[in-house]
């Protein structure tokens, strides 16, 4: 498999079978990505959490696509109501086999809510995904704090590859996700959701020079194989 990552936290998987699974596909209004709406492929969106910056194009997207949206159970059905006509709820702590592969979403310490017109929507809670496929384990953190959880979120999973934001103020900063990506013993760590706006500017390679050899900086578009 091969996994992009373009830009904030929005992350690609190409499966060796060809499909595409899309992870937090905010594209309108990222000024570093390189995707576009209009051409993006997927056959499975998943979204960590509510925020405008997570949930991002998921309803163009997967309506374009006739993708299957997974995610937690609010942020489906707020989906249905917008059209998408494919839809798989969850909630922390569960998991489910899916022709690809299987995924879990776990706990992440963040809040969760959409900006829709003038109203502020509750989205269920925060979550970072668990996937594992092609006997591959890759962990895409979502938005959270450094807690001792994820201890048991390493002891659990043997993880290939955790992508883990760094921007601080909104999420962990790089010195937290150090401990992090300590407590998760993943054998590569990626950072996400950083230098979109200018209250999350972070030096990435700074953060990557911590972790002993285990950190790689993707730039915007670059991919890593497993």
């Amino acid at each position: 498999m091969k996994i992009y990552y373009h830009g904030h936290s929005v992350v690609r998987i190409e499966l060796a079978n060809g499909e595409t699974l899309l992870i937090d596909p905010f594209i309108k209004g990222n000024p570093l990505t390189d995707l576009e709406v209009t051409t993006v492929k997927a056959n499975y969106v998943l979204v960590t959490h509510g925020h405008n910056d997570h949930v991002g194009d998921m309803v163009e997207i997967g309506q374009a696509n006739e993708a299957l949206l997974i995610s937690m159970v609010e942020i489906c059905d707020f989906a249905t109501t917008q059209g998408v006509k494919r839809t798989h709820g969850m909630n922390l702590g569960g998991s489910y086999d899916f022709p690809f592969g299987k995924v879990t979403l776990t706990p992440a310490l963040h809040s969760s809510s959409y900006t829709f017109g003038e109203q502020t929507l509750y989205m269920g809670e925060a979550a970072g995904i668990m996937i594992e496929a092609e006997g591959k384990t890759i962990f895409h953190a979502g938005d959270t704090a450094d807690f001792s959880d994820l201890s048991l979120i390493g002891e659990q999973y043997d993880i290939d590859v955790a992508f883990l934001p760094i921007g601080d103020n909104f999420t962990m900063g790089p010195e937290a996700a150090v401990r992090a990506a300590k407590r998760l013993k993943a054998k590569k760590v990626v950072p996400i959701h950083y230098n979109t706006f200018p209250i999350i500017e972070q030096d990435p390679h700074a953060f990557v020079a911590k972790l002993a050899g285990i950190g790689q900086v993707l730039a915007v578009g670059e991919s890593l194989t497993l």
